[in-house]
């Protein structure tokens, strides 16, 4: 796998600027407070031109994502924070283990204390023992963490810009779903590879819907990830090489995470109803 295509966004040139806070020294001691230059912490515009492939593999035209993204200086600290929100909010928490107090039995002292040249014991269920109890175990517990709606949103587009920003690591094809007249893998694995697409790497292909032959074609492809804008989620987009997106997706994206977007939709909610 090339390292190159990676959507990682430890190795994305959007987080990895130069610019960080610097301190400006003081030419002498005095009780004035040091001026630190101001940053500017607006939200900047990432644009990138993604080429349209037919279901050939012709290249017919070309479109364009406009995204907001967070400043370079807190861009990771951005998506670090949603990505970790997202796994830890999918933690059941019921993890429990049982103290000596809950172990069944051990009520009756297991031998005299003394006389018998034997360590004093009081019980046969001190967690020192096999079968005892557990000291610290886990018991039951909410896992999950609050992360704020336009926070949320503006991880997931600074990660979508990210991975956009890469060379040929996003392209976008023309509607296929109705290209399948029956479920057929290989079919789906030959129309890859004319869109230049490795079947052993990680794709994510990201439609607005999922026909039933296009969903039974691909997967039994172990590499490859169908998602929704519903099940759009930050963990599959760092951890493709190659992302996949159709017309209507890329309207919705612009519409959904680019500048001009403001306010809240209904599917924040079900987002966080899917995630929960």
């Amino acid at each position: 796998m090339s390292a190159s295509t990676s959507l990682s966004f430890f190795s994305s040139s959007l987080f990895l600027s130069s610019s960080h806070n610097k301190i400006p020294k003081l030419t002498s001691l005095s009780a004035t407070k040091p001026q630190y230059p101001l940053k500017s912490l607006s939200i900047s515009c990432q644009v990138a031109t993604l080429p349209i492939f037919s279901f050939t593999g012709e290249k017919i035209g070309e479109t364009y994502l406009d995204l907001k993204s967070a400043p370079s200086e807190t861009a990771r600290a951005v998506v670090h924070r949603g990505i970790i929100t997202d796994l830890q909010n999918k933690r059941r928490g019921t993890a429990s283990t049982l103290t000596r107090g809950e172990v069944r039995g051990g009520g009756r002292k297991p031998y005299p204390q003394k006389k018998t040249g034997r360590a004093r014991r009081g019980s046969m269920r001190s967690p020192l023992r096999p079968g005892g109890g557990v000291i610290f175990g886990p018991k039951p517990r909410d896992w999950s963490i609050k992360i704020n709606k336009k926070e949320k949103r503006l991880a997931m587009s600074t990660a979508l810009s990210s991975a956009a920003s890469e060379s040929e690591s996003v392209i976008c094809v023309e509607e296929f779903g109705d290209k399948f007249e029956k479920p057929k893998t290989k079919e789906f694995i030959e129309a890859m590879k004319r869109w230049g697409l490795d079947p052993k790497e990680k794709v994510m292909f990201l439609m607005m819907d999922v026909s039933d032959n296009v969903g039974l074609s691909s997967r039994n492809i172990g590499t490859l990830r169908i998602l929704t804008p519903r099940t759009l989620n930050l963990f599959d987009i760092l951890n493709s090489d190659k992302m996949v997106l159709t017309p209507d997706t890329v309207d919705y994206l612009n519409g959904r995470y680019g500048v001009d977007f403001e306010g809240e939709t209904d599917e924040d909610d079900d987002q966080d109803e899917t995630e929960g």
